[in-house]
């Protein structure tokens, strides 16, 4: 879920076509989760192949994928999670519980034909195992686009390199990335324009946005270090949090106190091992060992993998490979 920043962040609107050229290093494992939710049939049942497997995942990544480089000209490199740091382990319990408690709900609508409430439960429900990071990666590299395996988190490994100069930017839903140090972030890479919201089983309109990290810092006189500290307050993947501590008091207490170590006891204390959380976001476990190359993608493949092993409709892939990758469109 990563750390809650929305109420204090100057984010600005942007058009897609503006990211026309752009690389951006995705965050792949929060597409996936995402097109796990939503591609769902009315009951909140995934979409399935004939030999019963989840597809739900391949057909978002397809399909939005190739609209993204249709009509926007985007530069994807997808980067994926390697092993979670143990501080995470808690937080990764937590959304085990909260699955398996929705899992149970969605059963119980079923069970009495409510179909809505069943959607809307089954999209907080999402398990994304290997085989289905395995199968999207495959689906990449017959696209001809990039993927990344992380050593541990994603969104510090698409923040490396976004600092280094790789990519433009990370684009990630969670501001986590900006934690991780990057110099840029673009959140709602969607075609949509809507996201939906599961506790309101509604949809809500949304924009895609960039968050250029010097301008947040400058704008709340902080530096990263102290925003990290911020973080850790109001809670992230890695902690709980202080109670009773939200964005903008904790914002006014790093501006006031400066870092967790000068702010008063009963804050200092409830923070726990902020330290250890800290040196998490500054010093992540990333790699340079990767190599960034578009190539052309290979039709019949995607094809083979989509439309013959998994069941999608041929016409439908073939005329949106057609769209994203015209004849001599080279990258």
């Amino acid at each position: 879920m990563g750390v809650v920043l929305t109420p204090i962040v100057h984010k600005q609107t942007i058009a897609l076509e503006t990211l026309r050229g752009r690389t951006l290093a995705v965050d792949g494992n929060g597409e996936l989760y995402q097109f796990l939710a939503l591609i769902r049939l009315r009951d909140g049942t995934p979409l399935r192949d004939a030999r019963g497997r989840v597809t739900s995942h391949l057909s978002g990544l397809f399909f939005r994928t190739t609209r993204l480089i249709a009509d926007h000209g985007l530069r994807p490199v997808f980067v994926f999670d390697g092993r979670p740091p143990a501080a995470k382990h808690e937080e990764l319990a937590r959304r085990r519980a909260i699955r398996t408690r929705y899992e149970q709900e969605h059963a119980e609508a079923l069970a009495r034909g409510d179909t809505a409430a069943a959607y809307s439960k089954a999209t907080m429900t999402s398990r994304l195992s290997a085989d289905m990071v395995e199968g999207a990666r495959a689906l990449l590299g017959l696209l001809g686009l990039p993927s990344v395996q992380a050593p541990s988190e994603g969104e510090a490994q698409a923040a490396h390199m976004a600092r280094d100069g790789t990519v433009w930017a990370a684009a990630s839903k969670d501001y986590d990335t900006l934690l991780f140090g990057a110099p840029r972030l673009v959140r709602f890479l969607t075609v949509s324009g809507r996201e939906f919201l599961p506790s309101q089983g509604t949809f809500r309109p949304i924009v895609p946005e960039i968050i250029e990290l010097d301008h947040q810092l400058q704008a709340w006189g902080v530096t990263r270090e102290q925003l990290i500290d911020l973080a850790i307050l109001v809670g992230t993947d890695f902690n709980n949090g202080v109670r009773g501590i939200g964005p903008k008091r904790a914002l006014t207490l790093v501006q006031r106190h400066g870092r967790i170590e000068d702010m008063p006891p009963h804050v200092r204390d409830a923070a726990g091992d902020y330290a250890t959380v800290r040196g998490l976001f500054l010093h992540p476990d990333v790699t340079d060992d990767y190599a960034i190359e578009f190539r052309e993608p290979d039709t019949g493949g995607v094809v083979r993998f989509l439309c013959e092993e998994h069941q999608f409709s041929r016409a439908r892939v073939l005329a949106a490979m057609e769209r994203a990758f015209p004849p001599r469109l080279l990258f």
